[in-house]
């Protein structure tokens, strides 16, 4: 039911949105729904914060981004590069060696998808660890996030800046700047 629900949206979303950016399971079920790309279960859940690259360090989206930078990433399944690059209306943006593909994007810039959590807060993933502990499931620590890989140390925020220019470029760029409209009577409205 949720599924059929999501659909729904996905599908009104390619003529009443000027650009969509999907998170996480939401990119995975974006690139699912709208190119057929399949997702993958790991054998082992992707959890901690990992180093990224830009593959595309001209696009508007990466304004301001250092040529390293972090990404949290906590998820069960995988899209693969070889699926995405068959595509020939997307394209793969950044990418983790460890983590795998963070950021793919249409070629017309209308949709972003992007798989990891930059809107993740200092303590999310540490939440995340010490609440499948309880649960007895004898979870890896996130990677590259626990100083000394000690659960009993203050995580490193490593992502901050990062997820400040993402989110404020995709609005600035690809919302904002160039969302057809006019304004009638001191309101916006969509052309």
């Amino acid at each position: 039911m949720v599924w059929d629900e999501l659909c729904e949206i996905m599908e009104w979303s390619k003529t009443h949105v000027h650009s969509t950016f999907h998170i996480c399971w939401g990119a995975q079920a974006g690139l699912y729904y709208h190119y057929g790309i399949p997702k993958y279960i790991l054998d082992h859940k992707i959890s901690g914060v990992f180093e990224h690259h830009l593959l595309n360090n001209k696009s508007r989206l990466f304004r301001g981004f250092d040529d390293i930078f972090y990404v949290p990433h906590s998820r069960h399944t995988e899209v693969r590069a070889e699926d995405i690059e068959k595509v020939p209306n997307l394209r793969i943006m950044s990418m983790s060696e460890e983590a795998g593909v963070y950021v793919v994007g249409s070629t017309d810039d209308s949709q972003f998808f992007v798989m990891g959590h930059s809107e993740y807060d200092r303590d999310t993933l540490a939440k995340e660890y010490f609440r499948d502990v309880d649960k007895g499931m004898d979870p890896d620590p996130p990677k590259h996030y626990f100083p000394d890989d000690d659960p009993t140390k203050l995580p490193l925020m490593r992502w901050s800046a990062h997820a400040q220019w993402i989110y404020s470029n995709w609005l600035n760029y690809y919302v904002y700047q160039t969302t057809p409209y006019e304004l009638k009577n001191g309101v916006f409205v969509p052309l």
